[in-house]
């Protein structure tokens, strides 16, 4: 029985989403029990054989100060679904509340991996595939040092191969250009020490990749900082956002789009699909000793499943044992990375 808890009073519509999401994913995985975490009020509706409601007095709103959710609301649903974790009573927690707190509280009670500095967070993107690009960090760093990207490359690989079953995901490291001479020196240096991750068999790293690189599928994970990546994660979830409106639009004007959208509904229906970026909720907060899962705030209700189907994939498959796994085998080139820096930065 694998288990998870739930923040069932985060995010923009709280119980309301959370709790139907919860007994669909309860009827469609019968290995699966949850810990519902909430105000009594809230939870007192639901009841369930693999469910058990666990009582918070307080909730982290969307717009809380980080101070407030780790000093003030000690009691706060977000927290004590992630204490559930550090105590062993579930595998994993998810929560849709506010990203910052939910990081915050999870480093603070879970603390990192030994080898890694800051936890990252991880997010599949769709691409042109049929399948999707794990991007990593998508808003949890958004100043980064070589060091961190390597980190963020070796998590973001055990990541996948937990998920997908490909032991030798393929790397690529955001830049300008696929040639090693462009970007900023720190993407220039974390370039090298990919490479070197790569002929050690720490990693498969394919090289530099663009943008657009991203949606292409060239690589299995791309690695970058959080302030290019949350940009480029709410780039592509606009962009889906505004294909759908324009073909609503498009095809309500008159009798002959209404006529042509019955002829390409089946494309048009398969390719909203593949877009729709709720198939693919459920970020992984990594690097931490126990496993996080953040979902959007804006979730519907089969979204937020999703994001418990990730969750519950992530228990089932150790990913927190392949987590540290990895990094023990590249510890030392992690060491090494660290006391470069620290040499470098005593000499300046």
């Amino acid at each position: 029985m694998t288990t998870v808890a739930v923040d069932c009073m985060g995010g923009d519509h709280g119980p309301q989403v959370t709790l139907p999401a919860c007994r669909a994913f309860l009827d469609h995985h019968p290995e699966a029990k949850l810990l519902l975490v909430g105000m009594p009020d809230a939870l007192a509706g639901f009841t369930h054989p693999r469910s058990e409601a666990i009582g918070a007095s307080e909730v982290v709103a969307m717009d809380d100060a980080v101070e407030v959710a780790l000093r003030r609301k000690k009691d706060s649903s977000m927290r004590v679904a992630i204490q559930q974790v550090k105590d062993g009573r579930a595998d994993a927690a998810v929560s849709a509340g506010n990203t910052g707190a939910l990081m915050a509280l999870a480093r603070y009670l879970l603390k990192t991996v030994e080898g890694i500095d800051r936890p990252a967070i991880a997010y599949p993107m769709p691409n042109a595939t049929g399948g999707a690009t794990t991007v990593l960090d998508l808003g949890a760093n958004v100043d980064c040092t070589e060091q961190h990207l390597l980190q963020f490359a070796v998590l973001g690989s055990a990541l996948v191969a937990a998920l997908s079953g490909n032991n030798s995901p393929s790397v690529g490291l955001l830049n300008i250009g696929e040639e090693v001479i462009k970007g900023s020196e720190v993407i220039k240096r974390a370039g090298e020490l990919l490479r070197s991750a790569g002929d050690a068999g720490d990693l498969n790293f394919h090289g530099n990749v663009e943008g657009n690189d991203i949606f292409k599928g060239t690589t299995d994970i791309v690695v970058c900082d959080g302030f290019v990546g949350n940009v480029a994660l709410k780039t592509s979830e606009g962009l889906a956002t505004m294909i759908g409106g324009f073909l609503r639009e498009e095809f309500s004007r008159n009798v002959l789009t209404k006529m042509a959208a019955v002829a390409v509904y089946p494309v048009l229906a398969a390719f909203k699909k593949r877009v729709d970026y709720r198939r693919y909720n459920g970020a992984a907060l990594l690097g931490l000793r126990g496993l996080v899962f953040k979902s959007h705030g804006s979730a519907d209700a089969f979204a937020f499943e999703q994001a418990l189907n990730r969750a519950y994939d992530a228990a089932r498959n150790n990913l927190l044992e392949r987590v540290q796994a990895r990094i023990a085998h590249a510890r030392p080139l992690l060491v090494g990375a660290a006391d470069a820096a620290g040499a470098e930065a005593a000499t300046t």
